[in-house]
């Protein structure tokens, strides 16, 4: 567990300067595109606004996520961070769509802006982005929930970019559909990574299986001489690092519980070295179930 605390141990002063930063970016590109009558500001506003009650959501679920397990949460509180993960990247899916209808709406209606304070603002908004994406950027590899605050990052800092290429096109060529068109490009490339967050976080909701052939591992653990019968297996992930897996095992009667402990010690072993599976619960069993499936059939 220990692991997973540190894999994602991004620091209180990097959450901090990361909603300083997205804060004041809020306020002057908010400003900045009221006055220069620009969708693509806005839009960008409209991100680091959200961006900046993510990084404090993201923080919070870091802090709950590190408390230690207890009677009522017994497998601690890691999934904190994977709901915030997936309320982040919903938040911003919305925010997306909303972005999507208004670009084709200017897009048909090409309105008229003031391109040099477009260009200032965006300049301002690329470099506080840029600087966000880089304190976020090497911890983002290992945990979902930074990965999701850290895609918002990554968004902005490709909007405030298309923000600019728009307001120099509208500057030096009068093209000002470039402002919309920019706007719903940047919104596909935040919408296809945010779906991807989302995807991996209900799974992880759901518990579902990890991408692991349960015929195989079933065919791995029957390796083990004293083991005959693999059945009522679960295979689910509590978080995005830790793998847990439980069964029931039919071994011979004559078997002794030093035995057993010995048969379990085996199966841990070898599911952590083949298949990164930390968390191994066994049932073992003489005839009872020696019939049944691989997988337990809940009824209704």
């Amino acid at each position: 567990m220990a692991e997973h605390h540190q894999a994602g141990n991004l620091s209180d002063t990097k959450f901090a300067g990361v909603t300083i930063l997205n804060a004041t970016i809020t306020i002057v590109e908010f400003i900045g595109g009221i006055l220069s009558g620009s969708l693509g500001l806005i839009s960008d506003a409209f991100h680091n606004m959200e961006d900046t009650l993510s990084v404090v959501l993201s923080f919070v679920a870091h802090l709950i996520s590190k408390k230690d397990s207890n009677e009522r949460q017994t497998f601690g509180y890691q999934r904190a961070e994977i709901l915030a993960a997936f309320v982040n990247s919903a938040i911003l899916i919305a925010i997306t769509i909303i972005l999507i209808f208004e670009g084709i709406r200017r897009l048909g209606h090409p309105q008229k802006i003031n391109s040099g304070i477009m260009l200032l603002v965006s300049i301002v908004g690329l470099i506080a982005n840029l600087l966000s994406m880089l304190l976020m950027e090497a911890d983002s590899h290992h945990n979902l929930n930074i990965k999701a605050t850290f895609l918002h990052m990554a968004a902005d800092t490709l909007s405030s970019l298309g923000v600019i290429v728009a307001a120099l096109l509208i500057k030096y060529f009068n093209w000002f559909w470039a402002d919309p068109v920019l706007t719903l490009l940047t919104a596909a490339w935040i919408m296809k990574e945010s779906y991807s967050v989302i995807k991996q976080t209900v799974s992880i909701l759901m518990e579902a299986s990890p991408n692991i052939d349960l015929q195989q591992l079933q065919q791995t653990m029957l390796q083990i001489p004293e083991i005959v019968n693999v059945h009522h297996v679960h295979l689910w992930r509590l978080d995005e690092h830790l793998i847990a897996f439980d069964a029931h095992i039919n071994v011979q009667s004559t078997e002794t519980m030093a035995q057993l402990e010995a048969i379990y010690q085996k199966v841990e072993q070898l599911l952590k070295e083949q298949y990164g599976i930390n968390h191994v619960t066994l049932q073992a069993e003489c005839q009872r179930g020696l019939n049944e499936n691989l997988v337990y059939h809940h009824k209704n």
